[in-house]
């Protein structure tokens, strides 16, 4: 991996300095535990909850390198980046503490699974990446409306504004890098 690029040669690949500090940030979240858990009985990871942790963090963090140095356009570049933030945000928090603390827990690993499947399906196209994620928005409400309406939630543990108001917010974020993606899109069309 390039950090520093090669003028000579016409390198653009390099790493900016917010890659970087992505990077040393994802580091940063791995040690955090490590530090805590003599002082804070709350705080008890396990070796393999260190393994999940990283391949998730480092695994995203490699995703979004990969189409980085592919794209030329920044509203593409920031679609990625957006879209894999919510996918990890959301298995990271469905894993730590569930979504609706019910069965349907595990329906929300399937809407990541529509995302990526719908990105490989548009072969990585910007138009076909807007409608993949504006798909996965759509799939995620979905799983949501079906957590409501099984009664896996309200429960014990969650309420059913708490599973409204996360599921927006996983929206959003599924919505507007769809929208980066329109955007990119448009802007090659445009361009070209």
């Amino acid at each position: 991996m390039a950090l520093i690029g090669n003028a000579e040669n016409g390198d653009s690949q390099t790493m900016s300095p917010w890659r970087i500090a992505a990077w040393i940030i994802a580091a940063f979240v791995l040690l955090l535990p490590v530090v805590a858990m003599p002082f804070t009985p709350g705080v008890d990871w396990t070796a393999s909850g260190f393994v999940v942790a990283a391949v998730l963090l480092f695994g995203a963090l490699g995703a979004y390198e990969l189409a980085a140095r592919k794209a030329d356009n920044a509203a593409y570049r920031a679609g990625v980046g957006v879209a894999i933030a919510a996918a990890l945000l959301l298995t990271w928090v469905n894993a730590a503490v569930g979504l609706t603390d019910s069965s349907a827990d595990g329906l929300y690993l399937g809407v990541i699974a529509v995302g990526i499947i719908g990105a490989v399906i548009a072969r990585f196209r910007p138009e076909g990446m807007a409608r993949a994620l504006f798909a996965t928005a759509l799939a995620l409400g979905v799983v949501s409306i079906l957590a409501l309406v099984a009664g896996g939630v309200p429960n014990d543990t969650t309420s059913a504004f708490e599973v409204v108001g996360l599921t927006g917010f996983f929206v959003a974020l599924f919505a507007g890098s769809a929208g980066l993606f329109r955007r990119a899109a448009h802007g090659r069309v445009e361009r070209g």
